[in-house]
């Protein structure tokens, strides 16, 4: 016990030494999820060269291909880019979770403007996130959490779905052998 206590002081007394805002905290996670390589890797280098037939690919019946978990994220993120800006009319609709998994039509240009616009609504976050004033990030979105929180949550759950997105890519034999670390 008493060695627990030393080792669980030495890790609070060097984080003590790391400190870092809150932004800087959310940034540093929110260009992990697209193209910064952390823990995961980031989501823009796990979808450069899937082609539409691994894009929208499932093991099971059942399961999400790619492109579907990239829809889902993409409505998240576009639901809360939109809320914050105040645009809550053009935000997307779906009846429940899955409906937000939704493909338009399975044709190679919708899944290259699917990922273009998901890294466009990702990277629009992060400047807002990189440029607002403290209290707007903490000011309550309509119908959700302040800014701050709900990017919280979104990183996780990218990070969630980008695991889910490497594990089909290396199902399918698309999973570059090399990383940076």
């Amino acid at each position: 016990m008493i060695h627990l206590e030393i080792i669980s002081y030495a890790i609070i007394d060097d984080w003590r030494e790391y400190k870092m805002d809150v932004r800087t905290l959310l940034l540093q996670q929110w260009a992990s999820c697209l193209d910064k390589e952390d823990w995961f890797p980031p989501l823009e280098k796990v979808l450069e060269n899937i082609t539409l037939e691994q894009a929208i690919w499932k093991p099971v019946e059942g399961a999400h291909s790619i492109w579907e978990l990239v829809c889902h994220l993409l409505f998240y993120e576009k639901r809360i880019l939109l809320r914050f800006l105040g645009e809550t009319a053009n935000e997307p609709k779906a009846e429940n979770n899955d409906a937000t998994y939704r493909l338009p039509t399975e044709t190679f240009q919708n899944w290259k403007e699917t990922r273009q616009e998901y890294f466009s609504v990702h990277r629009e976050l992060e400047k807002i996130l990189a440029k607002s004033e403290l209290e707007d990030l903490y000011r309550p979105i309509p119908d959700d959490n302040p800014l701050v929180l709900e990017l919280k949550s979104l990183a996780m759950h990218n990070a969630y779905h980008i695991g889910q997105i490497v594990f089909l890519s290396k199902m399918q034999g698309a999973w570059a052998g090399k990383r940076s670390f």
